[in-house]
């Protein structure tokens, strides 16, 4: 039986381009490197064939470019000057965090929790971490579900909720708190099942390795450094 492959970035890679990512576009004089993350982040949704990331991520990062740079040179006033310091601060969060769906889009919590083992991350950090990962996409589809039901019965609506604020948050939260709960059991016992709570380390089937597109993307990232430090800043 031939050995499983392991496709695309080892999941230590991610986390620290993240990290390195997020700390430096957020940092002082981080507006420099925004357009490379912006790139890097684009690129990587392309790779990854996610179409969706890949035209949003440049959609917002253009509109924020034109209301924070462009539209307080048409109309200078204080409402625009007000517009372009928040959007200075939101591009950076934009770019940063489409490093972070890239993340949570292309690493499940298994690979996750072997890339921190790797690391020697203690236990409680670890499962911690792969156990956040497989609750979010829970909680968004129990969500949904809530959400549609409450539509089939009529109670999904500006005008009731304008009405009844209370009412129509409480009709969301006490479905969404059952619906959490049973949630949660399902994890607790799968988490048992996996043995996540055993004092043994547990061996991984696709153990992680850095590998070829590890490397480039390295390649990539110190390419774009340095188009960043030395080209003229975009976003000045």
């Amino acid at each position: 039986m031939a050995p499983t492959r392991r496709p695309g970035l080892d999941p230590r890679t991610k986390i620290v381009l993240v990290v390195l990512c997020s700390a430096v576009v957020m940092g002082s004089g981080g507006l420099r490197f925004v357009p490379a993350v912006l790139v890097l982040g684009t690129t990587l949704a392309v790779w990854e064939r996610s179409w969706v990331r890949a035209v949003g991520l440049p959609a917002v990062a253009v509109a924020l470019w034109v209301l924070g740079w462009v539209l307080p040179l048409w109309w200078p006033n204080l409402l625009t000057a007000t517009t372009a310091i928040a959007c200075a601060y939101l591009i950076r969060f934009a770019a940063a965090i489409g490093l972070g769906m890239h993340l949570i889009a292309t690493t499940s919590p298994t690979l996750l929790a072997a890339g921190l083992r790797a690391w020697r991350v203690p236990r409680a950090v670890s499962v911690t971490l792969a156990v956040m990962l497989r609750v979010f996409p829970v909680v968004a589809s129990e969500s949904a579900a809530v959400l549609d039901a409450m539509r089939l019965r009529g109670l999904v609506g500006a005008r009731g909720l304008a009405r009844h604020p209370v009412l129509g948050i409480e009709r969301f939260t006490v479905p969404m708190i059952a619906a959490s709960l049973r949630a949660t059991e399902d994890l607790s016992a799968a988490t048992i099942l996996r043995g996540l709570g055993s004092h043994r380390r547990p061996t991984a089937m696709v153990p992680p390795r850095f590998g070829v597109p590890d490397l480039i993307l390295a390649v990539a990232v110190a390419i774009l450094a340095a188009a960043a430090v030395w080209m003229p800043q975009v976003l000045a």
